[in-house]
């Protein structure tokens, strides 16, 4: 069943379920899923359902088929080398203006947030880390104050959750993305936009060391 509040749509409940399941592989790449059996599992009418899924479709989540159904679309390795030149830049254009534009309330959620994420790391809590790193990437996007960059960073992050998620399982590297999270939303909290963009940067760094050792990994795979 859905967890919505008043503030959240039924199709914004549905899409960030959805994505979440996804994202941790509950429902895996390549599966077919019915929208009939979608709709009774999340206890969500057809109308708001389908909002998300094209919502999902647009994001490279799903492929819709009429006669068919949904496919959860595969996890493509190579992409996320493209994603990540696209990220790089406008990440730092979001933690740049993100320091300079966060009001005080926004800069204390800011620093909760980054308290919060390295406890989710410290205890292994893998659904409540994913929660709140699309909570982070949500902050720091709304703190920009820049609804263009905002909606536009969104799939990016959304892209790359989904693929470095797949990455993590076993590795024991949710303490480390959450340091680096960690460091850079206390510099954006601290206002300090050239130390916001270093430590943003490094994450990307990490993300894109991860990315090239599943591609070396693939491609030995492939020969073997």
């Amino acid at each position: 069943m859905l967890n919505k509040t008043p503030s959240i749509s039924q199709a914004d409940a549905a899409y960030c379920r959805i994505e979440e399941m996804i994202v941790t592989r509950e429902l895996a790449p390549g599966q077919m899923i019915s929208e009939k059996r979608l709709s009774e599992q999340l206890g969500c009418g057809r109308t708001p359902l389908r909002e998300a899924l094209q919502r999902l479709k647009l994001e490279g989540y799903v492929e819709i088929h009429a006669s068919r159904g949904i496919l959860v679309a595969p996890i493509d390795v190579m992409r996320q080398l493209d994603l990540l030149e696209v990220r790089r830049s406008l990440e730092d254009l979001m933690v740049r203006l993100g320091a300079e534009r966060a009001s005080a309330p926004e800069r204390e959620h800011l620093r909760a947030l980054a308290r919060d994420l390295q406890d989710a790391a410290a205890a292994n809590d893998r659904t409540a880390f994913l929660r709140l790193n699309r909570a982070v990437h949500h902050a720091l996007s709304r703190v920009s104050h820049n609804e263009m960059l905002a909606s536009t960073i969104a799939v990016v992050h959304g892209q790359s959750r989904r693929f470095w998620y797949s990455q993590f399982e076993g590795q024991g590297l949710f303490e480390q993305a959450a340091r680096f999270h960690g460091a850079t939303l206390e510099a954006v909290a601290g206002g300090n936009a050239d130390e916001a963009s270093r430590h943003a940067a490094a994450f990307l760094d990490f993300l894109e060391t991860l990315t090239r050792n599943a591609i070396e990994r693939r491609a030995a795979y492939a020969r073997s």
